[in-house]
């Protein structure tokens, strides 16, 4: 990828994650974080707090910026090491597996304290799984069929490890932070994993460009 196609794809990317917490940030945070601004009719405070999601959206996408490119190391890593793709499938489905169990057993079931939290948690579970599954199809469809597995293990594993200190946190009303975490951590892996080739495609077709452009201006020096 071209430095100038990967700023703009690193832009787009920081603006989604800062744009998905600001605005979920508003409706899942809005008791604890902005309601009490608005009524005491502190509207800078009011500001600076919706700011301040909108900076943790931006950390969140630069972690899942490197993340995904971390991934893309780790997934030719795997290739190289068990020689064939349809085997190192089979170890991320394994990894997929683990990783589940993981968040059930040993994160959701120990930290939730009642049935709401132990309910709130597995729904997060269930919409991080439709999510995935949902990105993985259109991966599958837009570049080849083989791609679905290693998608699907992006979106959740990868997602998942991003998302973990928050799950390790153990405070009052972290529940609301564990909730709005995981969208702009998807939103952001979702994009990068659809929109990752479209910029290799330009950044190959602006090369080849200024290729020509080069031999063009080496032809005119010669004439």
């Amino acid at each position: 990828m071209t430095i100038r196609n990967w700023f703009i794809f690193f832009f787009k990317a920081l603006m989604i994650g800062g744009i998905v917490t600001g605005v979920l940030g508003l409706i899942i945070r809005w008791e604890d974080a902005f309601a009490p601004y608005l009524s005491s009719g502190e509207y800078g405070e009011f500001l600076a707090a919706f700011l301040w999601m909108v900076i943790v959206g931006f950390t969140m996408s630069v972690v899942s910026q490197m993340g995904f490119f971390a991934y893309l190391t780790v997934h030719q890593f795997g290739v190289n090491i068990f020689k064939s793709l349809r085997l190192w499938n089979w170890v991320q489905l394994l990894i997929i597996a683990i990783v589940i169990f993981d968040l059930v057993v040993f994160r959701f079931m120990p930290s939730a304290e009642t049935n709401n939290q132990l309910f709130l948690y597995l729904g997060l579970l269930v919409f991080l799984l439709a999510t995935a599954l949902i990105v993985a199809y259109f991966k599958a469809k837009w570049t080849n069929k083989q791609a679905f597995i290693s998608a699907l293990f992006f979106m959740i594993v990868v997602t998942t490890l991003e998302w973990l200190p928050v799950l390790m946190v153990r405070e009052n009303n972290i529940d609301s932070w564990v909730a709005l975490l995981l969208f702009p951590i998807l939103a952001v892996n979702a994009y990068q994993l659809l929109k990752l080739p479209k910029y290799n495609a330009k950044s190959e077709v602006d090369r080849i460009n200024l290729e020509k452009r080069r031999k063009a201006r080496a032809d005119a020096a010669k004439a």
